[in-house]
C-alpha cells in the first residue's frame, strides 16, 4: 500500500513549483490558514499600517455617494472579505439607503467568513448573509447567477498583490462575471514615502514577521517540511523602479530543508530568499491602465485629504 493514500493538500503544487523556481517563491494565497488570517486581521489594526485605517476614513465618509453612484437595487459582492470590517459601513448605508442588504462575502478561509457571519449579524440586523468559499482569482462562476445589480468589492488594495499585466487579468475575469450595471469598487494604496512604507509591513511588535513566516509553518504542518523558524528572517523590501514593497523570508545560513510529503529536499544558501508577496503602489495613470487593460473605466474616484489611498468606482 502507497504510504500516502490521501490526496496531496492543495498547496502542494504552488510549494513544489516555487521551491524550484529561481529564485524562489512562494504565492500570497498561501498566507490564509486559520492562523494567517488571524494575523492579518492583527495587522489592519496595527499603529503603522495606515491602509486599513485611512480606507475605512473614506468609506465612512463617501458612503452615501458610494451607493448612489453604484445604482439601485443592490446586492454586494466582497472579494477577500476576510471579517469584512470595513465593510459594515457600506452595509449600513445600503440598508439605509434600499430597505434591504444582501450580502456575498468570498474568501478562501472559511474560518474568517465564519467570524464575519456571526459579527455581522449581530451588527446589523435583517442583513442576507450568503458567504462564499472560493478563490476569486480563478474566476467567479456564481456571481453570473445572482440577480440585481451587483457591486463588487475589491479593497484594502488587495490588486497591488498582482504583477500589473495579472493585475489586469484578475479585473478582466471579474468583469467577464459581471452583468450590464454591475460596478466595481476598487482601493488602491497611493505611492509615497519609503519612510511611511516600511514600517506598515515591518511593524516594530513583528506581527507581519509572524504572518510571513506563517507560511512556512503552514508547509511544515501540511507537507510534513521542517523549516526552522529560526533560521529565517522577514524582509521588508521598497523597489522604488517597480513601485512596489516586496516581502521575503531570508535564510541566515547556509541549509537544507526536507519537505516529506512532496519527497524534496531543498538548499538554500546564507542571504538567499523566498518571495512571498509584492504589494504595489499606484499613480493615477497606472490605476487607468490596469482598468483599461480589463475593459473597465475609472467613472469616479475618491480618496483621504492626504491622498495615501483611493477608492475607484470601475465599470464596463
Amino acid at each position: 500500500m502507497n504510504a500516502r493514500t490521501l490526496p496531496m493538500p492543495s498547496i502542494a503544487v504552488d510549494v513544489e513549483a516555487g521551491l524550484l523556481a529561481s529564485p524562489k517563491t512562494l504565492p500570497p494565497r498561501l498566507f490564509y490558514d486559520a492562523r494567517g488570517s488571524e494575523l492579518f486581521e492583527q495587522i489592519t489594526a496595527l499603529p503603522e499600517y495606515y491602509l486599513t485605517s485611512t480606507e475605512h476614513q473614506i468609506l465612512e465618509r463617501y458612503a452615501p455617494e458610494m451607493i448612489v453612484a453604484a445604482g439601485a437595487d443592490l446586492r454586494i459582492v466582497e472579494l477577500g472579505a476576510g471579517s469584512a470590517t470595513k465593510t459594515v459601513t457600506l452595509l449600513r448605508e445600503l440598508l439605509r439607503q434600499q430597505g434591504n442588504a444582501i450580502f456575498y462575502p468570498v474568501d478562501v478561509s472559511s474560518a474568517a467568513l465564519e467570524e464575519a457571519d456571526d459579527r455581522l449579524r449581530r451588527e446589523i440586523p435583517g442583513i442576507e448573509l450568503n458567504p462564499v468559499v472560493a478563490d476569486y482569482t480563478t474566476g467567479l462562476p456564481f456571481m453570473q447567477s445572482l440577480q440585481g445589480r451587483k457591486l463588487i468589492l475589491y479593497i484594502g488594495s488587495s490588486i497591488g498583490n498582482f504583477e500589473p499585466l495579472q493585475a489586469s487579468a484578475v479585473l478582466a475575469a471579474i468583469r467577464a462575471s459581471m452583468a450590464p450595471g454591475d460596478a466595481v469598487l476598487l482601493g488602491t494604496d497611493m505611492r509615497k514615502s519609503p519612510k511611511q512604507l516600511i514600517p506598515a509591513y515591518d511593524d516594530a511588535a513583528g506581527v507581519t514577521s509572524a504572518f510571513n513566516k506563517n507560511m512556512l509553518v503552514r508547509i511544515n504542518n501540511e507537507l510534513q517540511a521542517n523549516f526552522d523558524l529560526e533560521q529565517f528572517a522577514h524582509r521588508a523590501i521598497w523597489n522604488s523602479e517597480l513601485s512596489r514593497i516586496e516581502m521575503h523570508l531570508e535564510s541566515l545560513i547556509t541549509q537544507r530543508v526536507h519537505i516529506r510529503d512532496l519527497a524534496m529536499i531543498v538548499p538554500f544558501g546564507q542571504g538567499e530568499t523566498i518571495h512571498t508577496e509584492n504589494s504595489y503602489k499606484f499613480s493615477m495613470p497606472m490605476i487607468r491602465s490596469i482598468a483599461a487593460n480589463a475593459g473597465l473605466d475609472v467613472e469616479r474616484t475618491w480618496s483621504d485629504p492626504q491622498g495615501w489611498f483611493t477608492v475607484h468606482l470601475l465599470r464596463s
